[in-house]
Parts: C-alpha cells; sequence; structure tokens
C-alpha cells in the first residue's frame, strides 16, 4: 500500500503563554490518499482553522506537537525553506467568506490570476482564461462579470 498524499498524526496546538497555552487542535489524526478528498466541519472556535493554518505552516507563536506528513516529508517543524514550493502551489486553504478572503482593493481576476500566474508561470492571459474556467466550473454566473468585480460585489456563497 502507497504512502497516503497527506498523513496527520496526533496533532496537537496549542497557544502561547498569552493565551494561556490553550490548546485549540488536541490529537488529531487524519489521512487523504492521493485523488482523495476530505471535508472538515466543526462548530465555531472547534480549531478548524488553527488545523489547516498548522498544515500550512503558518502557526507563529503556537507549539505544534505530532506530525504532519505530506507526499512523505515530514512539515511540523520543518524550515521555511521546505513550505516555500508547497504553499500555494501545493497546499492552499480557500475561505468562504470573500470580505474576509480576498482583498478589498483588488478585483476578483487580480486575485484569482496571481496564483497561477505565481506558481505555474502562466502569461496573464493564459491565467485569465484558466481563471474563468474555474468559475465557470464551480458554476459562477457570468464568470467574465465577477472578474472585473470587487470583493464586496459577491455574495458569500460565491
Amino acid at each position: 500500500m502507497s504512502e497516503p498524499l497527506l498523513r496527520i498524526e496526533n496533532l496537537t496546538l496549542s497557544l502561547d503563554a498569552h493565551h494561556h497555552g490553550a490548546r485549540v487542535v488536541d490529537r488529531v489524526s487524519l489521512e487523504v490518499e492521493r485523488g482523495g478528498s476530505l471535508g472538515i466541519v466543526g462548530e465555531s472556535g472547534s480549531g478548524k482553522t488553527q488545523l489547516l493554518l498548522a498544515l500550512l505552516g503558518l502557526t507563529a507563536g503556537a507549539r505544534v506537537a505530532g506530525s504532519i506528513r505530506y507526499r512523505g516529508e515530514e512539515l511540523v517543524a520543518a524550515p521555511d525553506r521546505s513550505w516555500r514550493p508547497l504553499r500555494g502551489a501545493r497546499i492552499a486553504m480557500i475561505f468562504q467568506d470573500p470580505m474576509t478572503a480576498l482583498n478589498p482593493y483588488l478585483s476578483i481576476g487580480t486575485q484569482l490570476t496571481e496564483g497561477v500566474r505565481r506558481h505555474r508561470g502562466l502569461s496573464r492571459a493564459a491565467a485569465w482564461r484558466r481563471a474563468l474556467e474555474m468559475l465557470d466550473a464551480v458554476h459562477i454566473t457570468e464568470p467574465r462579470r465577477r472578474m472585473e468585480q470587487h470583493p464586496h460585489e459577491l455574495s458569500g456563497g460565491m
């Protein structure tokens, strides 16, 4: 049997002393097979975002214990240079609310094309076409119009 794409074992995340060392993720274990998917649900404040921030190595000021292995590579306590090729290109988090997830000063098109231009080396035109394909794939109405809009012009479900 092959190594899963992602394996998290006994992950614990505790906040700094300023937050009284609160444990916000407590011994979470999960696996995602190559080609698989996993939904993470829970009540507000249950640690979903903190778990995913740990998966991105964005836990400044927190103590992380346990193991996060992506494609067999251990990421807990990995140096920043190990994270650079992963963040955005291989591992990313997309927040649902466009009012907090997106920059209010930039168009949707600018923000959707940034990642594919940076991580895939696409030209501006090719990135724009790819972003339109992505919007169409998730059934966003009028994708060309949406690309020109700003986050406050979208609904939370978009």
